[in-house]
């Protein structure tokens, strides 16, 4: 053999090691996981809320896992991470997640939280543009987050407290028996928007309608309830409006339910966690709620691939219910968005998520490009016996569940923003 050709045989071997090694890396790269960071109560009094929240996430990432092959080939990874229920908390744990790489966070539960996640990652995001993360809000509704204090980085899956009042006030203003309503809601800043627009948006539609009491009470700190049942059934209140959530809420109604309480509670989250079991029979035609999504809506539109989604998430969790719709509504969208350009940088991602129309099991879902804010069809929906027929689906294995009573079209729900987004530059 020529040493020509000795030098040609070797050059084969090199460049077909250097094309191996390249497969291996991408392959490597095409299996390292897409981590989104879950920050959240895991102890403390609404650990239970959290948990939940959790059990969505991955029960969520574990179907695209499965079904699509994750995202861009790589498998979604869920990075539980426990806050406590605390702003300062959850900054540091926002720093903790992007030091190791996470570019992707979400929390929902508080928006005082939110507003702490919110400034961290802008803050961080102008001081280190080849680091940056994008904040995915599922769930905590004050409308500051997308008004005065939006963010490029800050995308809300959940309707603000604003639109919810909206459909709420709505739909009290045909209901005559409506006269004399209290508002009972926690002490932090989404209780206060739920409190200030209920007597705003009341005093616009039924100005006949009386605010007979008002209480914002601390937040995650009261065990009992009945001095607070008390002052309701005293004021001669025919209804409740309340934002309460987790234990918040599920003590409040358990309170009232053993008191023989005899009103109407208009509610955010009254098929939360908790809830249903607490109310039982005495919450049915009694007991309403603002959602964009419960278990007996794939029942009544006929969504096939929703109604296999819920069963799915009972039998992995038999003890809970599939609740947050919209966590499926956000990674299908973050997917989307992702693989529009092939890319997990949130740069990328959020020019990708802005103006999205994405078509789900339960209609469009918008992101609005002016603010980050999702518009999407919202329920109204009143507790019921579950018959099997147009209430299938119970909560919590209560023997109630829930029915709808009015629809807002996701065009509807559509308000003024105030939000002046700056742009990354």
């Amino acid at each position: 053999m020529s040493q020509l050709q000795k030098k040609a045989g070797l050059l084969t071997k090199a460049v077909a090691g250097v094309a191996l090694g390249l497969s291996a890396l991408t392959t490597a790269q095409a299996e390292d996981p897409i981590r989104i960071a879950y920050i959240e109560p895991l102890s403390g009094p609404f650990a239970n809320v959290g948990e939940m929240g959790l059990f969505h996430f991955r029960y969520t990432a574990d179907r695209i896992n499965e079904e699509h092959g994750g995202i861009m080939g790589r498998p979604i990874e869920i990075v539980p991470m426990d806050n406590r229920q605390s702003p300062s908390e959850s900054a540091q744990l926002v720093q903790r997640a992007i030091d190791q790489g996470i570019q992707f966070v979400s929390q929902g539960n508080g928006s005082n939280v939110a507003g702490a996640i919110v400034e961290t990652v802008d803050r961080h995001n102008r001081r280190n543009p080849d680091r940056r993360a994008l904040y995915l809000n599922y769930a905590a509704i004050d409308p500051a987050l997308t008004n005065d204090r939006c963010s490029f980085w800050h995308f809300r899956f959940d309707a603000e407290s604003r639109i919810k009042m909206a459909a709420l006030s709505d739909f009290m203003m045909g209901e005559e028996d409506v006269k004399k309503v209290y508002l009972l809601n926690q002490d932090y800043s989404h209780g206060h928007v739920v409190a200030a627009e209920a007597k705003r948006m009341l005093a616009e539609k039924r100005p006949d309608v009386e605010i007979v009491g008002e209480v914002l009470h601390p937040i995650g700190q009261v065990r009992d309830f009945s001095p607070y049942i008390s002052r309701i059934r005293q004021s001669g209140a025919d209804s409740v409006i309340t934002g309460n959530w987790g234990n918040d809420l599920t003590l409040l109604i358990r309170e009232a339910n053993s008191a023989g309480l005899d009103v109407n509670f208009y509610t955010y989250y009254g098929g939360g966690l908790g809830v249903p079991a607490a109310v039982g029979d005495r919450g049915i035609g009694t007991l309403f709620q603002i959602t964009e999504w419960h278990s007996n809506l794939p029942v009544e539109q006929g969504w096939a691939d929703n109604e296999e989604w819920l069963v799915g998430y009972k039998e992995r969790h038999p003890e809970t219910d599939w609740y947050y719709q919209r966590v499926y509504n956000m990674f299908m969208m973050l997917k989307a968005a992702i693989e529009a350009d092939q890319s997990t940088d949130p740069l990328d991602v959020a020019m990708n998520l802005r103006g999205m129309e994405w078509e789900s099991p339960t209609g469009t879902v918008y992101i609005r490009e002016d603010d980050h804010q999702v518009h999407q069809d919202m329920y109204i929906s009143v507790m019921a016996e579950q018959d099997g027929d147009q209430v299938k689906h119970d909560t919590e294995n209560s023997g109630v569940g829930f029915r709808t009573v009015a629809k807002v079209d996701w065009q509807d729900t559509v308000l003024p923003t105030s939000c002046n987004m700056r742009m990354p530059r």
